[in-house]
């Protein structure tokens, strides 16, 4: 059985001294807890100053975003090796908002991908349609074109520790989010394509979330689907109370595979 894994991507929220206050609260709530993978990704500037409060725990680090190069003239921007050396572990990649607002294409989040494989990092890729590509129809053949691009070239051994985040652009944000049954044929179909590109091993572990609108009311019912492994949560992580009934309600009994790879 796949270990669910939960993370909390906070967006551009919480300053530094809100951050460190909740991980702090998070750690002692979830301290118990270890048949549920949990990540915080926050804001850049609070990255190193949360991976002091998480050493030790069983709360792993991620962040929001990252370029693929190792180091050079890119004002602004930051580097996996920067990412590893506060104590990254996990990095979001594809974010429909970074797609969508700063124009990353599939070329680009398949860089970010073998970028951040190649330095030891687990990227968290997400793809997902618009509301027109789903009302068209053209749900599948997007996701299909996200999956293959993001994973072109990329070798078995290379994804093994690979997240997939299917995340419906339409859920995002808006309080609508894909029936349980409709997230989990999507996952199955991603599944699918996983098995053409690599093997049915591949296909078996690779972990795939849900993202979009996922909210204590909600985690259930996705959870309770096969091939749903986890959620990616945005507003719903800012609140501890509302972040930890989202945890408490991904668990599943019994021996679990991935989730210890870093």
């Amino acid at each position: 059985m796949r270990k669910p894994i939960i993370a909390a991507n906070w967006k551009m929220n919480k300053a530094i001294s809100e951050s460190v206050d909740f991980v702090k609260d998070l750690k002692d709530l979830a301290m118990d807890i270890f048949n549920v993978e949990i990540v915080i990704c926050p804001p850049f500037i609070s990255l190193a100053t949360v991976a002091e409060v998480l050493k030790d725990t069983n709360l792993k680090l991620g962040a929001q975003n990252m370029y693929w190069e190792k180091s050079g003239a890119f004002t602004g921007e930051i580097s996996p090796v920067m990412l590893r050396d506060i104590g990254c572990h996990y990095v979001i990649v594809g974010h429909s908002e970074r797609r969508e607002y700063f124009k990353e294409t599939d070329e680009d989040v398949h860089r970010k991908v073998k970028s951040a494989i190649s330095f030891n990092l687990i990227p968290i890729m997400c793809l997902g349609e618009k509301l027109q590509e789903r009302e068209s129809g053209n749900t599948l053949d997007v996701v299909e074109r996200q999956v293959k691009k993001g994973l072109d070239g990329l070798t078995k051994e290379e994804i093994k520790n690979l997240i997939i985040a299917y995340e419906p652009v339409w859920a995002i944000g808006t309080g609508k989010t894909a029936s349980p049954s409709d997230a989990n044929e999507v996952h199955k179909f991603i599944r699918s394509i996983l098995k053409k590109l690599y093997d049915e091993e591949i296909s078996s572990t690779i972990r795939i979330q849900y993202g979009g609108s996922v909210n204590p009311e909600n985690i259930d019912g996705l959870m309770k689907e096969e091939e749903v492994d986890g959620v990616l949560v945005g507003g719903a992580s800012l609140n501890i109370n509302s972040f930890m009934k989202i945890i408490k309600g991904s668990g599943r009994p019994g021996p679990m595979k991935g989730g210890d790879q870093v």
